[in-house]
């Protein structure tokens, strides 16, 4: 948990009180200043008896060469779960159709895109890289991941969603960001970078934020007639680029933002992606 610098220990104090009571206070204040309705309110305050504090688990990461751990907070019953599904129901299927061209959510999705794009660019020659972001949900700043989803609304050109106005929206979203708590190992703590990996509204911000930051690659990709495809914190790419020139480029995506890190590989024969393998030529 150290490497990444996402979580202060808070020790013994049990944080789960004051955030059942500071969540309960901001719906009603939401509620009183009228930016949420009264079934809107009655939907997402919580009680005492129905929640508890989240707590931290590794699961490994089964697709990925050396089989890594991935830190999952699990908050089934967390005081902000309801926000954080509520938001999550509303803003997924808006990212889903923004990016719909360069993200799948299956390795049925990749081979179908490949199968089509190889009919028409599939050479001997031609290369597949795959990357990886490195701890995407917990390098995003919590700003930053909250204007995401600002600058996704704006770029879909929306006022308002189900009759809740867009700053309803980004406050209830900035409250679940801020109010990641949960408990490991006997102690507690406090997420201050990024979102939890158990939570819904964090998969979106992490999805937004990097549809932003990926667009330039995109634009280059297919300016090349290359094939760019993203699974959550997983990318893949073909092209028929020299693999001098696309290490060239890796380089220059890993100085678009310091918060991103790609990790990347490069293959001229064969290649396991999201449970699928892949030749460089055809699908297999």
């Amino acid at each position: 948990m150290e490497k990444t610098e996402a979580y202060e220990c808070l020790h013994q104090n049990d944080p789960l009180p004051n955030l059942i009571e500071s969540t309960n206070k901001y719906l009603l204040k939401l509620r009183l200043d009228n930016w949420i309705t009264q079934k809107q309110y009655e939907q997402l305050s919580i009680k005492k008896d129905e929640v508890e504090l989240a707590h931290l688990f590794y699961l490994s990461k089964a697709h990925k060469p050396g089989t890594p751990l991935r830190s999952i907070v699990s908050g089934l019953k967390h005081p902000t779960i309801k926000i954080s599904r509520f938001l999550d129901e509303l803003l997924r299927p808006l990212f889903d159709r923004m990016a719909s061209s360069t993200t799948v959510t299956s390795g049925i999705e990749v081979i179908k895109q490949l199968y089509e794009w190889s009919k028409r660019n599939a050479r001997q020659d031609t290369l597949i890289c795959t990357m990886d972001v490195i701890d995407l949900y917990t390098m995003i700043p919590q700003t930053e991941g909250i204007l995401a989803i600002k600058k996704m609304l704006d770029y879909l050109n929306l006022k308002q969603i189900n009759g809740l106005k867009i700053e309803t929206i980004i406050r209830l979203c900035r409250f679940v960001v801020r109010n990641n708590y949960f408990s490991y190992d006997s102690k507690y703590y406090h997420q201050i970078r990024g979102g939890a990996m158990g939570s819904p509204l964090t998969l979106t911000i992490a999805n937004a934020y990097m549809f932003f930051f990926e667009r330039d690659i995109v634009k280059q990709i297919n300016n090349s007639n290359g094939l760019y495809i993203r699974y959550i914190d997983d990318i893949f790419i073909t092209i028929n680029w020299s693999s001098q020139h696309l290490e060239k480029q890796i380089d220059r995506w890993n100085k678009f933002d310091l918060n991103i890190k790609l990790k990347a590989e490069v293959f001229h024969e064969k290649v396991q992606w999201l449970d699928n393998a892949f030749h460089s030529n055809q699908k297999s």
